[in-house]
């Protein structure tokens, strides 16, 4: 299992290489998304444009940045495709507060090419993106994050369990989802990833 971990990390993209892939698919205008996905040139337009506006705006915590710059040596492999609209919202955190750690070094798969790798990480059943999976200089699982934070994922949940009447459609929560993460600022995100490389560091430390 860690020589696994260790393979599939070496042999995933840079986030520089991804970038260029994810801003290729749209300079060309391809029709980009999942088998059946039926998502279009627009949308993912759209989630570069959601990216871009998360780096020009996010405010990184002092707190979180302090805990970033004194990390232990690991890798961050981030499952995901330029097609998710979670993906746009997250990993530019993610992507921040890594390039914040000196000793964290950020590798990037494709989950539609690679859903042997996508299936040992599936979040209740469902090959849900973005997942970030942290692993030590050996190879072994530190912590696993995604694909949204946990308030964002309330949103979703509290929805599906709503009366039929109630629920919002398809294009009204994904708007609704998208005002929240607007509204949160990447603090979420930012707030889990502390306390996932806290509990890393207490259990080093133990």
């Amino acid at each position: 299992m860690t020589l696994m971990n260790v393979n599939v990390a070496e042999g995933a993209m840079s986030s520089l290489e991804y970038r260029e892939l994810f801003e290729g698919i749209v300079a060309r205008g391809e029709q980009y998304g999942p088998p059946g996905g039926g998502y279009g040139a627009d949308y993912t337009k759209l989630n570069l444009a959601r990216t871009r506006r998360i780096e020009k705006t996010l405010k990184v915590l002092p707190a979180v940045q302090a805990l970033m710059e004194r990390a232990e040596a690991q890798t961050w492999l981030v499952i995901t495709e330029p097609w998710c609209g979670d993906s746009a919202q997250n990993l530019p955190v993610l992507l921040t507060l890594a390039s914040m750690a000196p000793s964290i070094k950020v590798r990037i798969l494709q989950r539609d090419t690679n859903l042997e790798v996508m299936d040992r990480y599936l979040t209740n059943g469902a090959r849900s993106i973005p997942k970030l999976i942290a692993f030590d200089r050996t190879g072994n699982e530190l912590f696993q994050w995604g694909p949204r934070p946990v308030a964002a994922h309330d949103l979703i949940m509290g929805n599906k369990i709503k009366p039929e009447g109630e629920r919002l459609e398809k294009d009204a929560l994904a708007e609704a989802l998208h005002r929240w993460y607007h509204e949160n600022g990447g603090h979420d995100v930012q707030m889990e990833i502390a306390e996932s490389m806290g509990a890393v560091g207490r259990s080093e430390g133990s």
